[in-house]
């Protein structure tokens, strides 16, 4: 089997995959920019919310991520055409994972996919072909890669899949309630609108999406049932993009069905001017990759890890939000909240007018009414605020929330001063209250 992995094989799935890649995050850079993304969630704020620990990342000051997200259109291109590949991807790597950090009000799934793929294809030879890199310098022209390589881009989908799968076997999803509050909110839909209502499709959509996600990467291995695969997920992860309207997701996802093919069709189809691979004249003597024992292995173990750490912290996670992220928790329940911050001065013991409407967007609005890390580091914004006018505080937070239209339950523990409480990055955060079966609160 190890010896297999470094038989060498046909390069073009790799390159192919650069080249759509390329150009899909290109494509989000700039239209990130026409639609607005980046004015509502990176000009617009006046307040920053970055992700925990990253309070010194900022957006540029005045209209400066425009140009930013343009300069990441233009490394789109660059890494699309292979054009100083590793420094063009390298840039792009380091500043998309920057803008994912910087703000968390606008949160996708994908956004995270994004740098575990650049951080992937950073340590492949995709510029080794069909590429500017290996036109200005053909002594790096390659026809071949090792297998492995395919096996490390599918080991990736098969991850994201598996725990989407994991994710979905919850009371709400199973009985289409979550799927209901989805799709009743597309009523309005051309043609389709009053089918969305429905409660056989609210169970359709649910159980169709869990036999995808857990049986497509299988059948995508299989040769069988391949192209019966192929044509689900075009149909899956279309019908997704016109409904949902999830970015480039759908399309990301297709672009990985390249390495469940031949790379010998690949070829044929994508590259007929290709020479074709002689492996009798190949050399088979692939060293043993050290990025597989230093990089790969211990990569795909944190991913393995970081979507089960919320089994072990106390809670529902669909109720804390705890270990929520970088866990494939995708669309899976609908939370709103009803949050209050009273603020009051401790000298003279009186509630100080604070409000946090006319400081925030509407998302940003979402994130600290609803979510436990949000509103800890809204409490914290209020605290260094009325520390800089030399005023010392109490920071006290009513919240109730409701998950998927459930009764609302208080969620915070309204004599916890959020002035002094600490954020735990690890495990639970006993300010965050818990509810039995039952809807009882658990005492402490």
């Amino acid at each position: 089997m190890l010896k297999k992995a470094f038989d060498p094989i046909d390069n073009a799935p790799l390159i192919l995959f650069r080249m759509t890649f390329g150009l899909l995050i290109a494509a989000e850079s700039i239209v990130a920019i026409f639609t607005g993304w980046v004015k509502k969630n990176l000009i617009d704020p006046s307040i920053s919310i970055p992700h925990i620990g990253f309070d010194f990342l900022v957006p540029l000051p005045g209209y400066g991520m425009y140009f930013y997200f343009s300069i990441m259109g233009i490394l789109g291109l660059f890494i699309m055409l292979g054009y100083k590949y590793r420094i063009s991807l390298t840039l792009y790597t380091l500043m998309w994972t920057s803008v994912y950090l910087m703000q968390k009000a606008s949160y996708n799934n994908h956004y995270y996919l994004l740098i575990l793929v650049c951080l992937i294809m950073l340590f492949l030879p995709a510029n080794r072909y069909a590429s500017l890199d290996a036109k200005n310098n053909p002594s790096i022209k390659s026809l071949t890669m090792p297998r492995w390589i395919s096996w490390v881009m599918i080991t990736q989908m098969a991850i994201v899949y598996f725990f989407a799968t994991l994710a979905k076997f919850y009371p709400d999803w199973l009985d289409g309630t979550f799927t209901g509050i989805l799709f009743s909110s597309l009523s309005s839909f051309p043609v389709l609108g009053s089918v969305f209502t429905e409660k056989w499709f609210h169970i359709f959509i649910a159980y169709s999406g869990i036999f995808f996600d857990g049986l497509i990467i299988p059948a995508l291995l299989w040769k069988k049932t391949r192209n019966f695969a192929l044509i689900a997920s075009l149909l899956f992860h279309l019908f997704n993009s016109v409904t949902l309207q999830i970015g480039i997701f759908p399309y990301f996802a297709l672009s990985f069905i390249v390495f469940f093919y031949p790379s010998e069709t690949i070829r044929h189809i994508f590259f007929k001017k290709k020479p074709q691979l002689q492996t009798e004249n190949v050399n088979k003597n692939y060293p043993f990759s050290k990025v597989i024992s230093y990089f790969f292995i211990p990569f795909f173990i944190i991913q393995l890890i970081l979507p089960i750490r919320h089994y072990f912290i106390k809670g529902d996670v669909l109720w804390t939000e705890e270990a929520h992220r970088l866990s494939w928790r995708m669309m899976l329940r609908q939370k709103s909240g009803i949050t209050n911050f009273k603020v009051i001065d401790k000298k003279i013991n009186e509630v100080l007018p604070y409000n946090i409407v006319e400081k925030l967007t509407r998302k940003q609005l979402s994130l600290v009414t609803s979510k436990p890390d949000g509103m800890w580091q809204m409490a914290q914004h209020i605290k260094k605020e009325f520390s800089e006018k030399g005023i010392d505080v109490s920071i006290f937070i009513d919240s109730k929330l409701s998950v998927n239209n459930k009764p609302y339950k208080t969620f915070i523990d309204p004599t916890v001063d959020f002035a002094q409480a600490k954020w735990n990055y690890f495990g639970h955060n006993d300010w965050i209250l818990l509810y039995d079966k039952n809807g009882k609160l658990i005492e402490k």
